[in-house]
């Protein structure tokens, strides 16, 4: 093998990359991703408090149990917008809809939001961990 192909060969390996030439362990937790968390469970939920009007009405359901004629009343929106908002939401796991009557009422689930809030959680640790790492290497 001449000098050409034996420096191409370490540079594909990671000689002379700052962090390139240690371990693969360390190098493989730079790229994995955080356990227990899902696209497929995340994205729908972010989806649905990506509008302002469906945060608006996460939060007035916070406080109380509403119909979608109370909401429209507190809200600046139309009955049948706050409906499509309302099954939106109901999709995305963030609000139930209890029948009281002929009254349809909507409550939030705020277990939904905590999962999400501890993924989130676990992300951000995940992310400090993989810089924590990121700075042994840099300063190794």
């Amino acid at each position: 093998m001449d000098r050409g192909a034996r420096r191409a060969r370490r540079v594909r390996r990671g000689a002379g990359i700052p962090g390139g030439g240690r371990p693969r362990r360390e190098r493989r937790a730079l790229r994995r991703r955080p356990r227990g968390v899902s696209t497929e469970t995340l994205a729908p939920v972010f989806a649905a408090l990506a509008d302002d009007t469906r945060w608006q009405i996460l939060q007035e359901l916070g406080r109380a149990d509403l119909s979608a004629s109370a909401l429209a009343t507190v809200l600046p929106v139309t009955r049948q917008a706050i409906a499509k908002h309302l099954a939106v939401l109901a999709e995305a796991g963030l609000v139930e809809p209890v029948r009281v009557g002929r009254e349809v009422r909507y409550r939030a689930i705020g277990s939904r939001l905590g999962e999400t809030a501890r993924a989130l959680d676990a992300i951000g640790a995940e992310w400090d961990r993989r810089l924590a790492a990121i700075k042994r290497i840099a300063e190794g």
